[in-house]
């Protein structure tokens, strides 16, 4: 563990913890954005993808006769042609690599089959919506009008929809390499001990759940525009994503050149969630065939396309059980997730993240995991937001409440005899993470305050006059962020009165030009409006995890802060030698270098302009410029507390939100302004998923039957109460600044908080249990499965 980093003395200026309005919004809301699909080029083309009808089959033939001579077209590529070009897969790396991830393993302990990710696939498609050719042309309107012409010939095969269907005897094969569909199997825990507790137990409780599939819809489209020049040999790329330095690397090796031959930029991105981690095969694409035509080649997807295509989140089904004592005191814990990885294994993020979260917020001595990831006929699935944290969640909280029911006792009292303590932590669960800090009890009492839980009873009584149901649901958690744990910061004093900051970890939306610029400012004792950021381009960025799992706020705090001390100790070798002292005599203090040997002092802005003429010794070469190097593998532990109260029609089943409270201890809080707004957001995104989002596919046909907004539900404005949200900051010991995570706590408790309240408002019918989303129609038929008679 690190120690919490000691501000130099005078130079923490109080940007940390201001509601500093963010720096880009200016630009991004007058229409200064620099998204994918905002770059052209001078004679740029347009490819277009041909895509699978089916969710399985051979390729006989692929027969380009009527689409190549068509008007304006360049060329029609398949599988065979990236074959014949050496074209190789995208290197997926699924498996988390740091070092506290849950190591999951292939059945047997052995590796992971993740099923070669081809550009265009050659053999078989295996999945609705996987591209099999590509077609380029002069114009966007003549690429698709050629796609429409090309024929593809294929042998429908068998296919399989569900995790469940994937794991049944006699089920088709996914891939010939796995022919049971089971890709990771692996046990967690300690067996003898949890079997010994269940066995001691005076009450057990189980529960299977259906975290079902949804998808993550950003506002900008998939985007991807290639360049080649013939003079250099370089190729570069303009998309939006995750992470350009990674991005960069991992294509380089797609198309078969050295990295420093490819220069990625991803610049500002509208939206991600985890959907743009992983590099997509139109990004690789249209890299090659920008070689090929030695001219620009732009691909932008239709919003039926990325419902077809973009990675997808969740999907995860759960069986657990809970021992019990007769007071309800936990003993133990079992649990069975089976994660649905789709036809291409892209992450185990969502298996590996929720593998250690599965006992959430509460000190179960014994548990045991059995964690399995399997193929299926669908889209690949990815990090979503809170990647599997929201679906353990779910699992413990709602099996809660349902222990809580079976024994009589109080829902708050059931989980306040149980929560992990403040002195117990750092507390290490029985599978194996260990949690940093945090005050569990004292999140759910505030949190029960700012929802006013006491004045429920009030509420409840004057909407039954009305004819409606009120309910109210809550929710623990506790997640874990990790994320990629190599970064960089560079950081330059100009004489200009600007501090460029070079960092790899990159925004889709998160604020960082502005939280960033608070750190550096408080660490520098410059002004925030001096700091200028600098993201997204691979040729100045050379190291970088990008923004997933929460880790952006803690490393860069962390790397701006090793910088910015070697900043301040070579700014004090170069003050020395403008003040003529010794550098043992200069102090940093209030913002300036000072000397007992002169009269003058400096901030880092004039001391930069001061020695802009002056030549400095080959040991301060580069003047007021540091980088510094970073890895940091521990994880923290955001958490807290999510209360939700709904209002339900009896005769309609139209669930409407009417409060909604959130408890977030994000560590420390770098700018609670957008904090605030990444808790809205994250909420949104939870509540869309419990009430009307979801990726449905046919299981008779294996057909997505979502393709448009008019198919998929999205939360809107006037869906949504006004949040009330508080933020907790506990610090955690686990690097220099104490910061946890800020961006996901939203979403991670609200499918059960919002779940738990519609099924406390239907508990008078004596319904226990309902699937996700819970529309007006699934609300209204489990109040006639139940007889329509209250209790």
């Amino acid at each position: 563990m690190n120690e919490q980093i000691k501000f130099p003395a005078g130079t923490a200026f109080g940007a940390i913890g201001h509601p500093i309005r963010r720096k880009e919004d200016a630009r991004l809301l007058t229409g200064k954005g620099r998204f994918s699909d905002d770059f052209s080029i001078g004679g740029q083309c347009h490819a277009a993808m041909v895509r699978s009808p089916h969710p399985h089959a051979r390729i006989l033939r692929v027969d380009t006769g009527k689409a190549k001579p068509m008007p304006g077209v360049l060329g029609v590529f398949t599988g065979a042609d990236c074959k014949a070009d050496g074209i190789k897969p995208i290197p997926h790396t699924p498996v988390p690599s740091t070092k506290f991830d849950m190591k999951l393993t292939g059945p047997g302990g052995g590796s992971v089959f993740s099923g070669p990710h081809m550009l265009l696939p050659a053999d078989k498609v295996r999945h609705v919506g996987e591209a099999v050719a590509m077609v380029v042309a002069a114009t966007r309107a003549q690429a698709l009008d050629a796609a429409e012409a090309v024929e593809v010939e294929y042998q429908e095969l068998p296919f399989v929809i569900g995790a469940e269907d994937a794991l049944a005897a006699g089920a088709a094969t996914v891939w010939d390499e796995v022919p049971d569909n089971v890709l990771v199997d692996t046990m967690f825990g300690d067996r003898t001990a949890t079997e010994r507790a269940f066995a001691a137990a005076d009450h057990v409780v189980k529960a299977k759940f259906n975290i079902g599939r949804v998808t993550a819809v950003p506002m900008e489209l998939r985007s991807a525009l290639a360049e080649f020049d013939a003079g250099s040999g370089r190729y570069t790329l303009y998309a939006g994503s995750g992470g350009a330095v990674r991005q960069k690397a991992e294509l380089a090796g797609v198309i078969g050149v050295t990295p420093d031959r490819l220069r990625v930029l991803s610049y500002d991105v509208g939206g991600n969630f985890g959907s743009r981690n992983r590099p997509y095969v139109e990004f690789g694409l249209v890299l090659w065939a920008a070689g090929k035509f030695k001219r620009p080649v732009k691909y932008t997807a239709t919003r039926s396309e990325a419902f077809l295509s973009d990675y997808q989140g969740r999907d995860l089904i759960t069986s657990i059980e809970l021992a019990l004592r007769n007071d309800g005191r936990f003993l133990a814990m079992r649990a069975d997730n089976v994660s649905n990885v789709g036809a291409l294994c892209v992450s185990l993020s969502p298996l590996s993240k929720g593998a250690g979260l599965i006992t959430g917020s509460y000190a179960i001595p014994a548990a045991t995991l059995r964690a399995r990831a399997v193929f299926t006929n669908t889209m690949p699935t990815n990090a979503y937001r809170s990647s599997g944290r929201p679906e353990v969640t779910y699992a413990i909280e709602r099996l809660i409440d349902l222990a809580a029911i079976e024994l009589g006792i109080d829902r708050i009292k059931l989980r306040r005899k149980n929560l992990v303590r403040p002195k117990a932590m750092p507390y290490r669960n029985a599978v194996g993470m260990t949690y940093d800090s945090g005050t569990y009890e004292a999140n759910m009492d505030l949190a029960k305050q700012t929802a006013d839980w006491d004045g429920f009873k009030q509420r409840k009584r004057e909407a039954k006059k009305r004819g409606k149901l009120l309910g109210l649901g809550l929710s623990n958690y506790v997640e874990s962020s990790i994320g990629a744990p190599r970064e960089r910061a560079e950081i330059t004093v100009k004489p200009t009165g600007v501090v460029d900051l070079v960092i790899g970890t990159q925004p889709s939306g998160q604020g960082h030009e502005t939280s960033f610029a608070q750190v550096t400012a408080d660490l520098l004792a410059v002004p925030v409006e001096a700091v200028n950021i600098i993201m997204g381009d691979t040729d100045i960025v050379s190291v970088g995890g990008g923004s997933h799992s929460g880790r952006s706020m803690r490393h860069a705090g962390a790397i701006i802060a090793k910088a910015s001390t070697e900043l301040i100790a070579k700014g004090k070798q170069i003050a020395a030698l403008v003040l003529k002292s010794s550098a043992d005599n200069v102090e940093f203090t209030d913002g300036r270098f000072s000397s007992p040997a002169s009269n003058r002092s400096f901030d880092f802005l004039e001391l930069a302009k001061e020695i802009a003429h002056l030549t400095l010794p080959p040991e301060l070469k580069g003047g007021l410029a540091v980088a510094a190097d970073h890895e940091m593998h521990d994880p923290v532990f955001p958490n807290g507390c999510a209360i939700c109260e709904v209002e339900v029609d009896p005769d309609t089943g139209r669930v409407e939100l009417t409060r909604y409270a959130a408890v977030d201890d994000v560590g420390r809080c770098i700018n609670p302004l957008i904090v605030h707004g990444q808790t809205h957001g994250g909420i949104a995104q939870g509540v869309g998923q419990a009430l009307w989002e979801q990726c449905f596919v046919e299981p008779s046909s294996g057909q997505p039957l979502v393709g448009s907004f008019m198919d998929y539900g999205m939360p809107r404005s006037h869906n949504l109460p006004s949040f009330k949200a508080e933020i907790v900051e506990v610090l955690s010991p686990s690097n220099l600044l104490g910061i946890k995570a800020g961006g996901e706590g939203g979403t991670t408790p609200a499918l059960a908080a919002v779940v738990g309240a519609i099924i406390d408002a239907l508990s008078v019918f004596g319904v226990r249990d309902i699937t996700m989303p819970a529309t007006p129609f699934v609300v209204w038929q489990a109040i006639k499965a139940a007889g329509d008679k209250r209790q």
